[in-house]
């Protein structure tokens, strides 16, 4: 009998306590249409954690601002809003100046390598910069230029005098050093204000381009890897400080590196193959810039990692090294435009 209380107390403290775990349905919500590629990756993000926590953490994707507008999606986080949420640091200038390093024009090359290379750099200033969250990866899509419905944009002198809607605070800037109103808008509002006549153009993906119907109210496209968009994906700290250790190594399995280069790739190809259908249209006309206008536009983005400079030095943060860092984070990841 004693032999057998003895097992028994054995067995209870070298069995896992999965049994004593919370079940947690997480809320996942994105800002693009539910056919955009994000809905699939978020899908697959979800049903990794779910597979790793065996079971015990599902979620569901909420798609096209059901939740919350995009520009509210990292306090959405934040305020528990939703548990999982995707944001676009760039939407809300000066708030996170540190990750906006990646939004300087002609700097990144590729999707899936510049993704890895951002979010293995970024990891280290994550904690500070989005601190009210927990920080699960960052990516951005492939490189991208300027659509307009009114003239080609052929040289930074271009720019001037138009009504141009940023991709994010780094664009915003460009537009203005170049002469340019800049018109705020989140992407899915994009096709109303060209259609409108509120902006004259945009600085947008061309997959995208497709995807939310802008290529009906625009006309000339730069083709010219001019800039990229940074992404994160984050989650509610109080959520995610409920789970056990087992549910929280599920979470972090799936925030790493290698997550972020598969989001930035699925993505990126999406993006890339929008090219070949927007000069499949009669009505659209795709030009490539010479090698005497890119060096213009290079020339004329050089004062953007001054104003990003000033701007991360405030928060204390080496901006010269920062710079450094990330450049040899995205060389290592073949993502280093030339």
């Amino acid at each position: 009998m004693r032999k057998a209380v003895l097992t028994l107390l054995l067995a209870a403290c070298v069995t896992p306590a999965f049994g004593q775990e919370k079940n947690f349905d997480l809320k996942i919500s994105h800002w693009v249409p539910a056919s955009h590629p994000l809905q699939k990756s978020l899908e697959d993000w979800g049903a990794a954690v779910e597979k790793a926590s065996g079971g015990t953490i599902k979620s569901k994707v909420f798609p096209a601002q059901q939740l919350g507008k995009a520009f509210d999606h990292y306090d959405m986080a934040r305020d528990g809003i939703a548990d999982v949420t995707y944001v676009n640091p760039g939407y809300q200038p000066g708030r996170f100046p540190i990750i906006g390093a990646g939004e300087l024009p002609f700097l990144i090359s590729d999707a899936k390598g510049g993704s890895m290379g951002l979010d293995a750099w970024y990891r280290k200033y994550a904690e500070k910069e989005m601190k009210d969250v927990k920080y699960c990866l960052a990516f951005v899509h492939s490189p991208s230029s300027f659509h307009s419905r009114t003239k080609k944009i052929m040289t930074p002198e271009d720019v001037k005098g138009m009504k141009i809607r940023p991709a994010h605070a780094t664009m915003a800037n460009f537009v203005t050093s170049l002469g340019g109103t800049n018109v705020q808008s989140s992407a899915p509002e994009v096709r109303d204000v060209i259609e409108r006549g509120v902006a004259d153009g945009v600085t947008f993906p061309w997959g995208s381009l497709l995807l939310f119907g802008i290529d009906k109210v625009t006309k000339y496209d730069m083709e010219a890897p001019l800039y990229v968009t940074t992404f994160v994906f984050v989650i509610n700290k109080d959520k995610y400080n409920q789970m056990s250790d087992r549910q929280k190594k599920a979470i972090d399995d799936n925030c790493t590196v290698e997550m972020a280069g598969q989001v930035g790739e699925h993505w990126g190809k999406f993006e890339d193959a929008g090219i070949e259908k927007i000069k499949a249209q009669s009505d659209h006309d795709v030009y490539k810039l010479t090698a005497e206008q890119t060096a213009a536009w290079k020339k004329a983005a050089e004062p953007l990692v001054k104003t990003w400079s000033d701007g991360v030095k405030k928060s204390g943060v080496d901006a010269d090294a920062a710079l450094a860092d990330l450049k040899a984070s995205l060389k290592k990841y073949n993502a280093l435009a030339q």
